[in-house]
């Protein structure tokens, strides 16, 4: 549905506050911060989410050779601020064919990472084996921060979590094999910082992932 907002978690209707509620509510998930209608990648889309987010809103500066930027989304309303963003990016995969790139920021529980992750949510925790070294590293605004492989996510993407900023990150991949580009230690700007250089980002076509239910 993209013309109102849905539930993070599983993309199904909520209820919008009222007589009985001040939180939007999902009939299956109870209260939520609900999804925006995705918005058509430009610019000005960006502005609108970097201006409402109170998470990052995470973009691989620079964007790797040939990427292009193909959407935003973020959870949350007029009141509460989004509580959990996601920027699709996409462009040639390692291994030739077109890659696709999701990154979730969100505050515990929302539930918007593990829904594009295909996996049961709303959070990373129970999949990550921490005691052990991570499998990836990016740099997010500027500091090292390790990422785990998610094991229990579908066979079509490869997915991958951990902690920036105090907040969930979530980086989510297709297919399988562009897990690769997450070995090349991506540098993810918050684009809330980036400041006029929001400007130069390139824009492709929207990306149906960002629409996808789980």
């Amino acid at each position: 549905m993209r013309g109102e907002p849905s539930c993070p978690k599983c993309g199904g209707r909520v209820r919008a506050p009222g007589l009985f509620a001040d939180t939007w509510q999902c009939a299956v998930h109870g209260a939520v911060y609900p999804l925006q209608p995705v918005i058509p990648p430009s610019v000005e889309a960006l502005g609108v989410v970097v201006h409402r987010a109170r998470v990052p809103v995470w973009m691989p500066w620079p964007l790797p050779v040939g990427w292009l930027f193909t959407g935003v989304a973020y959870a949350g309303d007029d009141r509460s601020g989004g509580r959990a963003t996601v920027v699709a990016c996409s462009g040639p995969g390692p291994l030739g064919g077109v890659g696709e790139m999701l990154l979730v920021a969100e505050e515990l529980g929302v539930g918007l990472g593990a829904r594009y992750a295909g996996i049961d949510g709303p959070d990373p925790g129970p999949y990550l084996h921490v005691d052990g070294p991570s499998n990836a590293k990016v740099l997010a605004a500027g500091r090292p921060t390790p990422l785990w492989q998610v094991k229990s996510a579908p066979e079509d993407r490869a997915v991958f979590a951990g902690e920036a900023l105090g907040l969930w990150l979530w980086a989510v991949v297709w297919p399988e094999q562009s897990a690769l580009l997450m070995y090349d230690e991506l540098i993810l700007t918050d684009l809330r910082d980036a400041g006029a250089e929001v400007d130069l980002v390139p824009c492709g076509a929207l990306s149906p992932r960002l629409l996808s239910q789980p």
